[in-house]
């Protein structure tokens, strides 16, 4: 048990409790759906809604990867001591997810949908990279890479179709 604690302390963040994964996956895959509604809806929407589909889309994409970048303020601020030296790291990481999305929302569409899918799946690498070295919960990369490469494919669903 106390190898265990030391292992935390040193920054280990282990994985998530039962219910924090159970609701984390429940929620992680309702987020998917405005995705995959509005991925659908431009397939199957008539033509004049195929752009607000589209529009939707890309609004949705540009807010889920500011929603990342706000995991990582949030694990910044309840960072243990041993952590500290990762600090700007994790902020930093916090903010350029934004700033991507942001930029997305200003480009034509094509563009505005292969940034958001390179800026979750980037994100995600970033995260695996922070995993590597106990900044993360294991159990969240799992999802994290379902909800990533599940949304990366709806965002560009209106290029390849």
């Amino acid at each position: 048990m106390n190898h265990l604690r030391e292992t935390r302390d040193a920054g280990d963040h282990g994985n998530m409790d039962t219910t924090t994964r159970r609701t984390a996956w429940l929620l992680g895959l309702a987020g998917l759906l405005p995705f995959a509604a509005s991925a659908l809806g431009f397939y199957a929407a008539p033509e004049p809604w195929q752009g607000f589909a589209e529009g939707a889309l890309i609004a949705y994409g540009a807010v889920i990867l500011s929603f990342l970048g706000a995991v990582h303020w949030g694990l910044a601020l309840r960072a243990p001591p041993g952590e500290a030296a990762m600090g700007p790291a994790r902020l930093t990481l916090g903010v350029v997810p934004a700033l991507l999305g942001w930029v997305a929302l200003l480009l034509p569409d094509v563009f505005a949908l292969t940034i958001l899918a390179l800026g979750l799946l980037g994100t995600a690498g970033a995260e695996q990279w922070a995993r590597g070295r106990g900044l993360v919960p294991g159990d969240y990369m799992v999802l994290r890479w379902v909800l990533s490469i599940s949304a990366a494919l709806c965002l560009m669903a209106p290029i390849t179709g």
